[in-house]
C-alpha cells in the first residue's frame, strides 16, 4: 500500500494489531514510510526523530495537520477523527485536503 500526498507517493503500513498500534513509530530511526493507526490522538513520547502527523475523517478528508512535530508532544483526541496517518519529517510541505491510498 501507499499513500499519496500531493505529488508525493510513500509506502504506507498500516498499524493493524495492538502491538502496532502501541509501538507506532517509537524508537525508529530514518523514518522512510507512513504509518496508519485508527485512532483520534498520539503521543510522540520515546521518539527518536520529528514526524509529520495527518488526522482525517473515514473518507480520508484532511481534519489537522501538524509538521515536524517534537518527540515529547501529545496531540489531544479530537472529535471526528477516524484515522492517524504518522509520516516523516518534512513530508508535508503544503496545504492537502485530501489524501489518497493506493493498494
Amino acid at each position: 500500500m501507499k499513500i499519496e500526498i500531493n505529488d508525493k507517493s510513500i509506502p504506507l503500513r498500516d498499524a493493524n494489531t495492538l502491538g502496532k498500534k502501541i509501538i507506532g513509530l517509537m524508537f525508529k530511526k530514518n523514518i522512510n514510510y507512513a504509518l496508519r493507526l485508527r485512532c483520534n490522538g498520539i503521543h510522540t513520547f520515546f521518539m527518536r526523530e520529528k514526524i509529520d502527523v495527518i488526522l482525517t475523517d473515514k473518507t480520508n478528508n484532511v481534519l489537522f495537520i501538524y509538521r515536524n512535530l517534537n518527540k515529547n508532544r501529545i496531540i489531544l483526541p479530537k472529535k471526528n477523527v477516524y484515522y492517524t496517518y504518522e509520516l516523516p519529517k518534512n513530508t508535508i510541505k503544503e496545504y492537502i485536503r485530501k489524501i489518497r491510498i493506493v493498494d
